[in-house]
């Protein structure tokens, strides 16, 4: 198990996100009828963008709730100096925060259903290893919404935070990086490209061949051994069990068994 940031830390930083639960960001409204038109991915993009930007601002947004001032976040620069920097927020208790949604189906809602059930796209990318974690500072904020009618104005929803989860990025990581290496996965360059079993890969063990790991690919026709791993890190995933948990609790596609720290399994 890795040095994390403690339980009482993740609790005193939950307990300062508590407003949250039940705010609407109200930003975006959309009528009922047209909800129909939208598939859940749809709404995943356009929520994931605003909820980025407004969760540090709900106290701007709604200045007469004086609630939202009481949660403490603000957006960080992002060590890595771009459009996905990490992490994304810093809290006023001295902790650093990245953010993930979790979409929740809405309640007597029409929409497009896809024709299969899809896992939840939010991801720990590559981009967040050892390198840039800081242990006792590192929360995975994962914020679960719905789209639930506007309690100002019948007939449109808009987002609406349900629930607040929050896990050491330390223990997801290294939860992450677990699964990826008992799977015979490897990562290219310092912590720079996770790379799994190819077909031609996992034929070269059976037969007792010895595998070529100077070099990855992207897909099967280029003939390597191993090829990037393009669902690295989303969050079914990540065997961290208290995550799954969380999955599961709200609704979402979610790893029943994992082998990080040691095995486990949710009944």
């Amino acid at each position: 198990m890795t040095t994390c940031i403690s339980s009482e830390d993740i609790m005193a930083f939950k307990n300062c996100l508590s407003p949250l639960i039940g705010a609407q960001i109200n930003i975006l409204n959309i009528p009922k009828d047209l909800l129909k038109s939208f598939e859940p991915s749809q709404i995943g993009t356009i929520v994931g963008t605003l909820m980025d930007v407004a969760i540090p601002e709900l106290d701007k947004l709604y200045p007469d709730d004086g609630l939202f001032a009481k949660v403490g976040l603000s957006k960080h620069d992002g060590i890595l100096g771009d459009r996905e920097g990490y992490p994304d927020y810093q809290h006023n208790l001295g902790f650093r925060a990245e953010l993930k949604l979790l979409y929740v189906d809405p309640e007597g809602v029409e929409m497009k259903v896809p024709a299969t059930r899809r896992e939840p796209s939010a991801r720990l990318t590559q981009k967040v290893t050892v390198k840039n974690v800081i242990p006792e500072k590192d929360i995975l904020l994962v914020v679960a919404y719905q789209l639930r009618e506007n309690a100002q104005h019948d007939g449109f929803y808009c987002p609406t935070i349900i629930d607040v989860g929050a896990f050491p990025v330390s223990e997801c990581i290294a939860a992450r990086d677990y699964r990826l290496l008992n799977s015979g996965g490897r990562w290219f360059g310092n912590y720079e490209t996770p790379a799994i079993l190819s077909r031609i890969g996992k034929a070269k063990i059976e037969a007792g061949e010895e595998l070529d790991t100077t070099t990855y690919g992207r897909k099967e026709s280029e003939g390597k051994c191993f090829n990037e791993d393009t669902n690295f890190g989303k969050l079914k995933r990540i065997p961290y069990k208290p995550l799954q948990e969380y999955l599961k609790l709200h609704g979402a596609t979610y790893s029943a068994r994992g082998g990080y720290p040691s095995p486990w399994k949710i009944s």
